[in-house]
Parts: C-alpha cells; structure tokens; sequence
C-alpha cells in the first residue's frame, strides 16, 4: 500500500466533511438576512446548537493532518496564504462568540445577528479565495513560496470565493428546510430553487475560467485519460441539480438537503481528480511533498483511532438530535 495516497485519501475526506457539516451552518448565518423575524432566526440557530462546534472539528484534523504527512506542502500553504487564512479564522472566532452571545443577549440581539452573518459570510469569503489561490496555482522557487503577500488577490479568486458562498448558503437552506416546519420552512423552499441556479453558475464559470486561465490545467483536462474521467461530472451535476429544485418544487423535507450535499461531492470530486497527482498544483507532487514513510506510518496509527472516534461522536450527536426544531426554548 502507497502510505501517501492513504493519506491524500484521509486528508481529502476530512475537508469534504469539512465542507459538508461546517459548510450548512456557516451557510445558516449567510441566510439570515432573508429572514428578519427574531423568532425564526431563533428557531433556525436551534437547529445548529448541539452541533455546530463539532462541526468544526474536522477543520482541524484536516490542518494538523496535513501539517503531519504532507509537511512541505503545508509550509508553502501557509507562506501564501496566511493572510486569508488568518482573515477566515478571525471571521469564524466572530462568528462562534456570536452565536454564544446572540441567544442570551436582549437590546444588543441585532447587532448579534448582524456579528453572526459577518462571520458566517466572511468565513465562506475567504475559505473560496484560498481554494482559487490554490487552484491557480501558487509561484514556488526551491521549495519556498517566491510571491508576494497578495498573490492570493485576483478575479479568479474572488470567483470561487462567491461560489463557495453560494454553496454553503444552498447547504444552509436545505438544511433548514429539513429542521424546520410550517411558514418558516415554506419560504426555505422557495429559496432553494434559486439559490440551485446560482450554485450552477458558479460551478460553470468555474469550470469555464479554469483552464483558459492555466494552460497547464486546460491540457491536463482534455488529454485523453483526465477528459473521460471528468466527462461524467457536469452531466451528473445538472441530474442532481435538476433533481433538487424538483424537490424544492414538491416540498420534500430532507430530499433537498441529500441532493445538495450530492451536487458539492461531485463538484469536490471533480477538483480532486482535476489536481491530481499535485499536492500544489502544477508545482509539487503528492510524493514530493510527502513526510518520511516512518513518519506516515507513525502517525497513521493515531489517526486510525482518532478518526472512527471523530466519526462515531458526530453520527451519536446528529442522532440524538435528529428531530426537528419546532419549538425555541426560553432562556432563564
């Protein structure tokens, strides 16, 4: 077994858990503005209580992870990108003193509301700008990162981080309307359908941008192996996009919520196998950047137990609270 394709495997599992859990309540804050009623925001941030700080737990695998088997590719990410990386992690520190502060808080719950959405947002923001800062590829000369601090700004990068907004808002609803019920949840209906079309045509521009903006990329996708591969994915991706707004259309409770998560994984996947085999696109392979094989297999032992516990804990509390948020509890 190649104990580095192991571990790009984990690492890619852990981000897509990432992606899905931490994406839907991030996603809840970027939807509060459509919905101005305390009352219902109430409701929609009872749905994200027992299980919004685990949520983010797979953020940190995934960083200390890539820290343990991937250490050059780390400390060139970190180089490049540590201003947007420091902004994001500012934005989600915003955002969980808010949803802390917001439940008890009575004259000052507005401007809560509004901490929350900022953080929520601006988290979104900036997790899309260093997807497209990686995307496009990041300048390295012997190893170290060769450019500047804002390399990291340009339209591409701003492109994905809109798209990254969008997902996690369409995460964000369809969530919702799986936790919720009667008036609440037929206005998230209503706003899944557009929000499916959005989603759409940032994955396209996306895809479009993608290779006419790096050559490299463009004849990697469309040699003959790479091409085949990713043939499927757009043509899945309108099936299941389709397949969502009908769900929408039909108020379906957690149909939407399924073939949501479903468009993001084939999105997902479609980057994995676009940035294969690169631990940095075009720059540094996943065996270049590679710890020591005593060194993965070391740590691979911890994480065969860290992650089924990880696991285990997240499923435990999603059941537990499974039910819907029908009534909001009142505060002593």
């Amino acid at each position: 077994m190649d104990l580095t394709v192991i571990w790009a495997a984990v690492i890619a599992f852990g981000l897509f858990a990432y992606v899905a859990l931490d994406g839907f309540d991030l996603g809840v804050g970027i939807v509060f503005p459509f919905f101005p009623d305390d009352k219902e925001r109430d409701r929609m941030m009872h749905t994200l209580a027992p299980i919004w700080d685990g949520n983010e737990t797979w953020l940190v695998f995934g960083g200390a992870a890539l820290f343990a088997s991937f250490p050059l590719a780390y400390s060139i990410v970190l180089q490049a990108l540590y201003l947007p990386i420091f902004l994001m992690l500012l934005c989600l520190l915003l955002r969980g003193v808010s949803f802390e502060v917001r439940g008890r808080a009575k004259r000052t719950k507005n401007v809560w509301s509004l901490a929350f959405t900022i953080g929520s947002a601006g988290a979104s923001l900036f997790q899309g700008i260093v997807l497209g800062a990686y995307l496009q590829g990041i300048p390295i000369r012997d190893g170290v990162f060769s450019g500047d601090a804002f390399f990291w700004v340009s339209p591409f990068s701003l492109l994905t981080g809109l798209g990254l907004m969008s997902t996690y808002t369409l995460l964000g609803a369809s969530w919702l309307v799986m936790k919720t019920d009667g008036e609440l949840q037929r206005k998230l209906h209503r706003l899944v359908v557009p929000l499916s079309f959005v989603l759409l045509f940032f994955m396209v521009s996306v895809s479009i941008w993608t290779p006419l903006s790096n050559a490299q990329v463009a004849q990697r996708w469309f040699s003959t192996p790479v091409f085949y591969r990713l043939l499927p994915f757009p043509f899945a991706a309108l099936i299941v996009a389709a397949l969502l707004i009908r769900a929408a259309m039909r108020r379906n409770d957690g149909l939407p919520f399924v073939l949501a998560l479903l468009l993001v994984f084939l999105g997902y996947v479609g980057i994995l196998v676009s940035v294969w085999p690169y631990a940095i696109p075009d720059a540094v392979t996943l065996w270049d950047a590679a710890a020591p094989k005593t060194a993965q297999v070391f740590v691979i032992v911890g994480a065969m137990v860290i992650v089924p516990i990880i696991i285990l804990y997240t499923a435990a509390g999603y059941w537990v609270f499974r039910h819907k948020v029908t009534v909001v509890p009142e505060h002593d």
